[in-house]
């Protein structure tokens, strides 16, 4: 097949295999289980762990099916170079254990998927010091800088209450720095959003959410932009300095989080994701779709008190969403008047189902203060914004107007 690079987004993903040679003329790269590789030379076994040539050394560190799907990351997020891991949590965590060391300075986004928030404590613990701002606001994170920065992180739209970061003004602020910027790009996936535009340097995604898109298989991927200069890091590690500079950070995050604490993709989860990833355009159109009527008909009934949805002009960053986003994704919360019990609600709806998950083919929802969010107490969840009240909805592929009739009949319950 000719090169993809004249090609839109979903073609390709759906013919990115067909690059290179497939076993037996298949269209999917197949399913790869051996944990170990033979060499008939044993000389040639050598030069792969010296990394003098490729190949393949033990299922821990990299196998065909996983690094097919890590190609098709790359392709989506105009990456370099991705790596693949067990979850989007593996993912997140390789990033701080891989580029971290004790008396580095991190400035985070306060505004975090709560496992994220609680990796952060964990990180303090360890002696590395972490800054939570609102990220919505470029002079607070810059006000947060210190000589001793190394990364700032940040989420492109915060779960669950949706603000977004002010990600082309933090881009450039790293970039003028020679900061590391990361960005958890889950809630709007590559189709949606590619962080490389703002200046991200490296960009995770939870494969789990939308990219797998059907609540089937868990993964994570940690994708190099190619836009920061790893020669400037200082803690890379002496061996990895060997190699050119373009490959040092991805090279340790491989050996330091992947090698080193095992949270390997699985290759039939592999599989499984590459097969979903081939749809995502198509779920996150219709996702988006059906998430912006549902806000609007939430935002207009006497019944709900406040809509939280970028889409909306009454969002604090509609128009920062506008600019930067295709649309506004699927994900959105609200809450109701305070007359009106959260529980009580929920047990009307029909549809929407009670379960915590994101990016799905079917709309979950969830009272988020009295479940995921429950554990960081309630001083770190009004920090947040998150009221004990407020209700998350990831949007699913349903006929719209049964998704609309469904949250309709909830409310008129009250």
């Amino acid at each position: 097949m000719s090169n993809l690079a004249n090609y839109g987004f979903t073609t390709t993903i759906l013919h990115n295999d067909r690059q290179k040679s497939i076993e037996h003329g298949s269209v999917h790269k197949p399913v790869h289980n051996a944990v170990m590789y033979g060499y008939s030379d044993a000389r040639e076994l050598a030069a792969v762990f010296q990394g003098k040539q490729s190949g393949y050394r033990y299922g821990r560190q990299g196998n065909p099916t996983v690094a097919a799907l890590e190609e098709k990351i790359s392709k989506m997020e105009d990456a370099v170079s991705s790596i693949c891991f067990a979850t989007g949590m593996a993912a997140i965590g390789a990033v701080f254990q891989a580029l971290l060391r004790q008396g580095d300075h991190v400035v985070s986004s306060v505004f975090l998927f709560g496992n994220t928030n609680s990796v952060w404590q964990t990180t303090a613990q360890q002696g590395i010091q972490v800054s939570m701002v609102d990220a919505t606001d470029v002079a607070q994170v810059e006000a947060a800088l210190r000589p001793e920065t190394r990364m700032v992180f940040v989420e492109t739209i915060a779960n669950p209450r949706t603000q977004i970061a002010d990600l082309q003004r933090i881009g450039a602020l790293c970039h003028a720095r020679g900061i590391l910027f990361v960005v958890d790009n889950t809630m709007t996936s590559p189709y949606l959003f590619r962080p490389k535009a703002v200046g991200a340097g490296l960009v995770i995604n939870s494969l789990t959410k939308s990219i797998a898109g059907h609540g089937n298989v868990l993964g994570g991927a940690i994708s190099d932009t190619g836009l920061f200069d790893w020669a400037s890091y200082p803690n890379i590690a002496d061996n990895f300095r060997q190699q050119a500079s373009a490959m040092q950070g991805m090279s340790q995050i491989r050996a330091k989080a992947l090698r080193d604490f095992g949270a390997s993709l699985s290759p039939d989860a592999a599989h499984q994701i590459a097969v979903g990833a081939e749809t995502l355009a198509l779920r996150m159109e219709r996702e988006s779709a059906n998430a912006l009527a549902l806000a609007t008909l939430l935002q207009k009934d006497e019944r709900v008190a406040v809509v939280h949805y970028p889409g909306l002009p009454s969002h604090p960053q509609h128009a920062l969403a506008t600019e930067l986003f295709r649309a506004y994704g699927a994900l959105l919360s609200f809450e109701l008047k305070p007359e009106i019990d959260c529980f009580d609600f929920l047990q009307h709806l029909k549809l929407a189902i009670h379960a915590t998950h994101l990016g799905d083919t079917r709309t979950l929802i969830i009272a988020v203060a009295h479940t995921i969010f429950f554990e960081m107490g309630p001083a770190r969840r009004a920090e947040m914004g998150i009221a004990d009240s407020l209700i998350r909805v990831s949007v699913g592929i349903e006929d719209r107007d049964d998704l609309l009739a469904d949250f309709s009949q909830a409310l008129n319950a009250f």
